[in-house]
């Protein structure tokens, strides 16, 4: 069971940690590509991560490393890598600690860009994978037992709306020292899975953390390596331990420099950084309206849609998730819910008849959005896929926003009248 969130707290730490009490109280921008070292043996230990000064804005500059610190801090983690974007920060873990010959398990469903880079372009690296649903164990152990590296899953199933047990996978992953990282897009500060044993938490920071859509931006945060008896130290991750031995309880931090970011260069621009910043001081302020909007409007669309259009969110009793969802997100599960119009036609006509709601590929955002799914970001795939995935021909995704829930519910109902 996840610990219930302090939002007092988090408002605290969010706004107290972004601004600075002296000089300039906002954060500030450093947008410059190169930094001139003072002498010779500065840029030598600056490049032996032994003065801890900028290198290279393609590893990292300034502005980024406040936020890295910001969200290291909201999730209990050691530190952090901001990214360009949520699949520059997966795409950087996978990378930096699998090799031709891997194998990674997903497990439940995923959104489509996940699904796409591991299906598709790691497979073409040579990185196997395997998929199975949130509660299928037996399968999880027996791939766990044959020496994989890395388990990912994400915190909750985007669309699917399917809820793992968190912290059973955790403890599996743990149990046969194997990596997990888990995507938490949907639920910054909800669930915190390092400190429920993960290792690695990523988030794409264009959704929840900054809620304006005006920075595309990911980040992956870390625990710590521990001195003795770290997983990381097991013969499996061999190809790493010069590093793990070298840096200590950092290492994944270099991990990810040296063998992802500073080749493949999926590192975070500084103005992305600053205007996710300016986003995460009311992150906590929205997490909590929004989580609590979502049960509202899920309730009221549950009472009075018409037949024919058919609503699902964990709150609601006909959710398959609903006893998880009492159990483990007591807080909610993130904003967004789905509807069922059965048909791709009736999901056309709905979101075109919508007044307050705006269609666009995003979550998390201040504003209600939504989308039809197999036209868009399951176009590609096919029926068996999207099937796995929880997609079909009539789900449209919300995402709940700040506005009066029962305005967006009142939205919704008046189009699905329309039908």
């Amino acid at each position: 069971m996840n610990n219930p969130t302090d939002f007092d707290y988090f408002n605290t730490l969010l706004v107290q940690n972004v601004g600075s009490r002296v000089g300039a109280i906002a954060p500030t921008i450093t947008p410059s590509a190169a930094y001139g070292y003072e002498n010779a043996e500065e840029a030598e230990g600056i490049f032996a991560a032994q003065v801890n000064k900028p290198l290279y804005a393609r590893v990292g500059n300034p502005t980024n490393a406040k936020l890295e610190a910001i969200v290291a801090k909201m999730e209990g983690g050691f530190g952090a890598i901001a990214t360009s974007s949520g699949m520059g920060a997966i795409s950087m873990v996978c990378s930096a600690f699998l090799s031709a010959g891997d194998e990674l398990l997903c497990i439940g469903g995923f959104f489509g860009g996940t699904y796409s880079l591991v299906n598709e372009t790691l497979a073409r690296f040579g990185i196997s994978n395997t998929f199975c649903t949130v509660d299928d164990f037996e399968h999880i152990e027996a791939t766990l037992q044959r020496g994989i590296k890395m388990v990912l899953f994400e915190s909750v199933g985007n669309p699917s709306l399917t809820l793992p047990d968190i912290q059973r996978i955790i403890d599996l992953c743990n149990k046969y020292e194997t990596l997990v990282m888990i995507d938490n897009t949907a639920t910054p500060l909800l669930v915190r899975p390092l400190e429920m044993g993960a290792d690695i938490s990523v988030h794409s920071s264009t959704k929840n953390m900054s809620g304006h859509s005006a920075a595309l931006g990911g980040i992956a945060v870390f625990r710590a390596v521990k001195e003795e008896g770290d997983k990381l130290l097991n013969p499996k991750y061999a190809d790493v331990h010069k590093i793990v031995k070298k840096m200590g309880e950092k290492a994944f931090i270099p991990i990810c420099k040296k063998r992802a970011i500073r080749d493949f260069g999926m590192t975070a621009n500084a103005f992305g950084s600053f205007m996710t910043m300016i986003g995460l001081e009311t992150l906590s302020l929205r997490v909590e309206r929004i989580n609590k909007s979502v049960e509202t409007v899920a309730a009221l669309l549950d009472e009075k849609l018409p037949d024919g259009v058919s609503v699902n969110h964990p709150s609601l009793v006909s959710s398959p998730d609903h006893a998880r969802y009492k159990s483990d997100f007591a807080q909610g599960c993130g904003p967004l819910l789905t509807l069922d119009c059965g048909t791709k036609e009736r999901a056309f006509t709905l979101l075109n008849k919508l007044n307050l709601v705006i269609q666009t590929a995003n979550i998390g955002d201040n504003r209600t959005l939504a989308l039809h799914m197999t036209s868009t970001i399951y176009s590609d795939f096919d029926e068996e896929t999207r099937k796995f995935l929880g997609v079909h021909e009539g789900l449209i995704r919300v995402s709940i926003g700040l506005e009066d829930p029962k305005a967006i519910a009142e939205d919704f109902l008046q189009a699905a009248n329309a039908l």
